[in-house]
């Protein structure tokens, strides 16, 4: 179903209680370091401080402990040193820069003191709540805690899409308080481009599947049979498709519990007249390390002692004519150790041919397939790029968020 927008709501006066993903890296002094979340929420923030509301933000960071379950004193004073470096005082002097104006950091997540903070906010106010995992209910989505976070908004917008595969209070408890529970800017674009590869993509459509493990990605594999016109195949779980085939691999990484499942998917694909390709060369080390000793060999000519570590330059010339003949394709997963230089090869030439031919939809799948693109320097030349590596590849394997689910339909 339809669910409802941020743009479909009414603001002025009202309190917008948002979820925000802003669990972002931090350098040593706890000054954020990577800020591409943060700036993802911005379009919906300046959205409801130019319509009048006011503005709770809910975040978690990292995972702090939980104080009630230490052993000892010595225990629970380690803890708390910690929890004390996850606070979100850094996140917000961080969007205080980038937005100005009256912004925050609330007393705690919940609470009199909290409520009271609230009620002292003005018309585009920003107040960000206190870490939601310090307080144990937050992942339990506990009813208790969810109610009294609702007490703090009229609205609820989510805009977190790297939390709503969570049933967390937060995400997803929290929005059977209101009568409008509303997807932000971001969470409705993601709805939206996965929406469309799920139910209605340009075809063809090709999936890129990278990663170390068949095991890790067994449900997306299965279910993306079921759409796709073309599967590409690469990475680390390449090499236990080339073993299931009967090929050597050499010290190459083996899931060897993913090989059945190998077989299962070979099989499924040509039931299903899906054209399944796979490396027919590879980029060979002599072991694990940017300076390695290096040769290109066909998949056939693997010998031990050398593990593959990036798909060879006719694997390269193959998946990229299968991704020209394509109107949509989706990348989940890098196809090489992109982040040593020796092995970038496959992932950025595959990078740059989606970020030249704009007339190609590309999303990329969130998590290390983003970061990829963000250090080629394209992923701004992206249909879109997803916020959220665990989520969407829920979405991949057709699963239901509860994040999502529980927002209002339209």
């Amino acid at each position: 179903m339809p669910k409802l927008s941020i743009t479909d709501l009414e603001l002025a006066g009202k309190r917008v209680l948002m979820r925000v993903d802003f669990n972002v890296p931090q350098n040593d002094d706890g000054s954020v370091s990577d800020d591409t979340r943060i700036r993802g929420a911005l379009k919906s923030i300046n959205h409801i401080r130019e319509n009048g509301g006011k503005i709770i933000l809910m975040s978690h960071l990292g995972r702090p402990k939980n104080l009630d379950k230490a052993s000892s004193d010595e225990e629970r004073a380690e803890w708390e040193s910690i929890n004390a470096r996850l606070s979100l005082a850094p996140i917000v002097d961080d969007l205080r820069e980038k937005v100005g104006g009256n912004v925050s950091l609330a007393p705690g997540l919940v609470g009199s003191n909290v409520e009271a903070a609230v009620t002292k906010m003005d018309s585009g106010d920003i107040l960000v709540l206190e870490n939601t995992r310090f307080h144990p209910g937050e992942t339990k989505n506990d009813p208790v805690l969810s109610a009294d976070l609702a007490k703090l908004g009229d609205v609820y917008v989510s805009d977190a899409f790297g939390a709503v595969h969570r049933a967390h209070a937060s995400t997803a408890g929290v929005t059977s308080h209101f009568e409008q529970s509303a997807a932000g800017f971001l969470v409705a674009a993601e709805i939206d481009y996965f929406g469309k590869v799920m139910n209605d993509p340009d075809r063809p459509l090709t999936a890129i599947l990278g990663g170390a493990k068949v095991s890790d990605k067994i449900q997306v594999i299965d279910n993306l049979l079921n759409l796709v016109d073309n599967l590409i195949i690469g990475g680390g779980m390449c090499f236990t498709f080339l073993k299931a085939q009967g090929h050597e691999i050499g010290d190459s990484l083996l899931d060897e519990p993913g090989l059945a499942t190998a077989q299962a998917v070979l099989a499924k694909a040509k039931e299903k007249s899906v054209q399944l390709l796979l490396p027919v060369d590879a980029v060979m080390a002599d072991r694990f390390a940017d300076d390695a000793t290096i040769k290109v060999v066909e998949v056939g000519q693997i010998e031990k002692g050398w593990m593959g570590l990036d798909i060879g330059p006719e694997t390269v010339k193959q998946f990229s004519e299968a991704i020209l003949n394509s109107k949509t394709v989706v990348w989940n997963g890098p196809l090489g150790v992109f982040e040593m230089e020796a092995f970038e090869n496959g992932t950025r030439t595959i990078a740059e041919l989606l970020a030249e031919h704009q007339n190609i939809t590309s999303i990329i799948g969130g998590g290390d397939t983003a970061a990829a693109v963000v250090t080629f320097n394209v992923a701004d030349k992206m249909a879109h790029v997803s916020t959220g590596g665990g989520a969407s590849l829920e979405m991949l394997e057709g699963k239901q968020l509860p994040g999502i689910v529980s927002l209002s339909d339209k």
